[in-house]
């Protein structure tokens, strides 16, 4: 099996002058993101704050009237540690309205619009903060599509995108987060009793070691079981990564002329900056 183990303090620095370099170059100095009270979101927040400063960090609880007690208290924990602003922006008189219309909507629907409502408010704090939107989703999630498009995976920038979620707990305890949200079970907590390696049907650690062969060493399918892993477990991951690449790019254009953006017109050199 692989090993996912990083330098830790290497890893640290690299984050922390991504984050501080990125927003100076966009001409902000401060940041905004959700506080869910999970492992990935305290990271980032955590690295926000060593980059930036706590005072030009916020962190915005954004609760649903089934959101768990814990899942406040556990956000609470980081904002005490690390002496960030903070906000608590209830989204249930939000959302129902719409999740109201719709007698026999299923949960995923429902979590895909609390998703997509925590994101306006972060961006309309983003306006009023004078910061950009940080992004708190990890590599495992990325590549398997687990989130919600312009909703949980929207965001100016993205610390924690390269790490996958065995990786995060890594830098984690490196980096002195409180150990419940480590040994927590990771959850979007978008409805009672829901998990995230439930709701996927495999735990990370198992899949980290899989995504870890397919995607850095390039191994292919064949090679993947060659090593261990089962035939129906491999071709489950690959299609979900396969099947979830448009939530990874900016939308296609339908190219009509020699300077199409996304295709030809790529950097800022083409401005001759």
């Amino acid at each position: 099996m692989p090993d996912l183990s990083i330098d830790t303090g290497l890893a640290r620095e690299i984050l922390t002058s991504f984050i501080k370099t990125e927003v100076t170059r966009a001409g902000f100095q401060r940041v905004v993101l959700g506080l869910s009270g999970g492992l990935d979101s305290a990271l980032a927040c955590y690295l926000a704050a060593e980059a930036l400063g706590p005072q030009n960090v916020l962190a915005i609880r954004m609760p649903y009237k089934t959101s768990s007690p814990e899942s406040l208290e556990h956000a609470q924990l980081v904002i005490d540690a690390l002496g960030v602003t903070s906000l608590t922006i209830p989204i249930t008189e939000m959302v129902d309205p719409l999740i109201e219309r719709f007698p026999n909507m299923e949960n995923r629907r429902k979590g895909n619009i609390m998703a997509r409502q925590r994101m306006i408010i972060l961006f309309d704090q983003s306006e009023a903060f004078k910061g950009l939107v940080l992004g708190t989703g990890n590599k495992t999630e990325i590549l398997l599509g687990y989130s919600t498009l312009y909703g949980d995976s929207a965001c100016a920038l993205n610390p924690i995108g390269d790490l996958y979620k065995t990786q995060v707990r890594q830098l984690a305890r490196d980096m002195g987060i409180p150990q419940v949200l480590i040994d927590k079970a990771p959850s979007a907590d978008l409805w009672l009793g829901q998990t995230d390696e439930g709701e996927l049907g495999f735990t990370y650690d198992e899949v980290d070691q899989l995504l870890f062969l397919l995607v850095e060493q390039r191994f292919t399918p064949e090679e993947c079981v060659e090593n261990g892993f089962s035939e129906d477990f491999v071709r489950k991951v690959l299609k979900r990564v396969q099947q979830n690449q448009f939530k990874r790019v900016m939308p296609p254009i339908a190219k009509l002329s020699n300077r199409t953006v996304g295709y030809d017109f790529l950097y800022l050199r083409d401005w001759g900056t």
